[in-house]
């Protein structure tokens, strides 16, 4: 039996953010990742660091985001010291495109609740089309105007993943592939993991394993309402730069492909694309840059979201297991820096973190629609 400190079970940004943190904590981590035919979300993702908007009618999950954004420098920091790697982070601020009058005046609705929750520390600009122009020069006529804030982001999400892994493993993570698990048990010291082929034991255990939580859970006792959500992407050729801020649905790498995307499909777990979709994400790329029309599509490709029943991360220290931890949430590279260096350090026993109480498993217990996050 591989015995250690901390077993996480998930090998995506979440669980790899987990493990570093708790490696930095000084702990002995092993991470079981099931593989590369696993329901990866990390796949899938558009690599912004974003908060506008999100927490709308849930302050507390506004601030969560907020924080980690500000975190987001010192891991930079961190991981470039551990593995050399530029994970091409930069922080000018990003822009909402808006399509029409009514998305505009919704988008402006949901910023100023926000802005009104934080008693008015909540930055934002509205932007007509001939402001927008000035800012975004190329922009297409159709974009009927634009909410721009300071606080957005991005990052190369794949460099990002790869830094976690080199990161994890230069501190004495052991990342063992390839390992599904197939029962989780209570014992004196803690808990053993089981797969096919290996018996894993220790003290804590952090099941951070995306829309595999939902077994996972069960094995413990625990209901974790997770559920896929498909979203597509679209990648370019290499361009010239010209788009030097963020947008929801159009951004360009710091490679300078362009990837289009914010698709949102209930299909269960179907990851893959689907041409009707990806005429869609296109034509909405054109109509915001009409530049892109021209352009060659060099790859396309289907991940799952992890959603819960609400929309918002879970993060559950396990009552009737202690030592036990589960997290979930839809937003990997946006929260990467909290899971990292507040969420870890929680887990570590080392600080309370009253941050994350609104975002135990509780909350469902009373739940009676299902409604997701912005």
């Amino acid at each position: 039996m591989d015995k250690t400190d901390v077993i996480v079970v998930g090998g995506g940004l979440v669980g790899m953010s987990i493990a570093y943190g708790l490696a930095l904590a000084g702990r002995r981590v092993t991470v079981l990742d099931e593989g590369d035919d696993a329901l990866r979300a990390a796949r899938g993702n558009f690599g912004l660091l974003w908060v506008q908007g999100k927490g709308y009618r849930n302050s507390p999950y506004a601030s969560w985001t907020r924080q980690s954004v500000a975190l987001w420098p010192r891991l930079n920091e961190l991981l470039h010291a551990d593995t050399g790697i530029d994970l091409h982070l930069r922080q000018p601020g990003g822009f909402q495109l808006c399509m029409d009058d009514a998305e505009l005046a919704e988008e402006t609705r949901r910023l100023n609740w926000l802005r009104d929750a934080f008693g008015g520390a909540y930055p934002f600009e509205l932007l007509d089309p001939a402001q927008l122009k000035k800012r975004l020069p190329g922009v297409g006529p159709g974009v009927v105007g634009a909410c721009y804030s300071p606080m957005d982001g991005h990052v190369n999400p794949l460099k990002l993943l790869r830094a976690l892994y080199v990161a994890c493993r230069a501190r004495g993570v052991v990342i063992v592939n390839g390992q599904s698990v197939n029962a989780i048990d209570q014992c004196v010291n803690g808990f053993e993991v089981r797969t096919a082929e290996h018996r894993f034991n220790a003290e804590y255990l952090v099941l951070a394993a995306g829309l595999g939580n939902r077994q996972l859970g069960a094995m413990l006792g625990m209901e974790v309402p997770v559920r896929p959500n498909r979203g597509q992407i679209l990648v370019t050729e290499r361009l010239q730069p010209f788009l030097h801020y963020p947008t929801t649905y159009v951004r360009q790498t710091d490679e300078g492909t362009v990837q289009l995307g914010d698709s949102l499909e209930a299909t269960g777990f179907d990851d893959r694309t689907s041409s009707p979709v990806m005429a869609e994400i296109a034509a909405r790329a054109v109509k915001c840059f009409p530049r892109l029309e021209n352009v060659r599509m060099v790859r396309a490709w289907g991940a799952l979201r992890v959603l819960s029943a609400d929309g918002y991360p879970i993060y559950e220290a396990a009552h009737d297991s202690p030592g036990a931890f589960v997290v979930t949430c839809h937003s990997g590279v946006t929260l990467a820096a909290a899971h990292a260096l507040r969420l870890a350090p929680w887990i570590a026993g080392e600080l309370d973190e009253p941050a994350i109480a609104p975002f135990n498993l509780a909350r469902f217990k009373d739940l009676r629609e299902v409604r997701y996050a912005h």
